[in-house]
């Protein structure tokens, strides 16, 4: 079971409640960048959400694959898919298996400013385990720098029900928007890029055949419209004669 939520942080007045860091993400970014060296260009590797929004430069990105490590919908999203009340889900990359996705290649000289503005947002709380990742591409293997999720942090999800993943995917909304959406998005894009990803698909479809038939349900219940009839009165007072009708000449 995973470890109950950290205790949140009320945060600036007006503004929805920021869960508190699991661990400090200086130390860290201080290890990555030191990793990095600033010597070369900068190699990242995207699995979600950062192949259709990086939200950085680039001046190089290739279809790329790992082994030994699986893209999961099994991380909870408090923030930025969700919230404190209705934690949401995003992408975390798990031991096991193997991932394909895309490789970014940034100039050594934006780097260090890069991987600062990456730490804002993937790493508010802490949450991911950031990992130099030998990532094979059709032009060679790069060393890329990844986010993975450990099986002991608190925000994995350990394994959900369909009906647990029906349910998020119905209520949970952050900052940049739904969990479904955020499911939806990165399919599309796996998909543009000929990338099959079986499990997410399957929960995408689950989520979409719930839509469809909650607005099937929604037509079965709504009113018949009223039907015309040539010939009939608007007018409900009216009463039908007692006898034939007499035109006026």
């Amino acid at each position: 079971m995973p470890v109950s939520d950290p205790a949140p942080n009320p945060g600036p007045p007006g503004l929805d409640p920021m869960p508190r860091p699991l661990r400090d993400p200086q130390p860290m970014l201080e290890r990555a960048i030191a990793d990095w060296g600033g010597h070369d260009d900068l190699w990242l590797f995207g699995y979600g959400s950062l192949i259709w929004r990086p939200e950085f430069g680039f001046i190089e990105r290739r279809p790329a694959w790992v082994h030994g490590w699986h893209r999961a919908l099994k991380m909870w999203s408090r923030v930025n898919r969700g919230s404190i009340q209705t934690p949401g889900l995003v992408f975390g990359l798990l031991s096991g298996g193997s991932c394909r996705g895309m490789v970014f290649r940034v100039p050594k000289a934006e780097g260090l400013e890069t991987l600062r503005r990456l730490w804002l947002r993937e790493m508010p709380t802490g949450v991911y385990d950031p990992k130099w990742l030998r990532c094979g591409t059709a032009e060679g293997p790069v060393n890329a720098l990844a986010f993975t999720l450990s099986r002991r942090s608190p925000n994995f999800t350990g394994d959900l029900s369909d009906e647990r993943y029906r349910h998020i995917f119905a209520h949970a909304v952050g900052r940049y928007g739904s969990s479904l959406d955020y499911a939806q998005q990165t399919l599309l894009e796996l998909q543009r890029h000929s990338i099959h990803d079986a499990a997410l698909a399957r929960l995408v479809a689950l989520a979409e055949a719930k839509q469809q038939a909650a607005a099937a349900a929604a037509d079965c219940d709504a009113l018949p419209a009223s039907v015309y009839v040539p010939g009939s009165s608007d007018n409900s007072s009216s009463q039908p004669s007692s006898g034939p009708s007499k035109e006026k000449p």
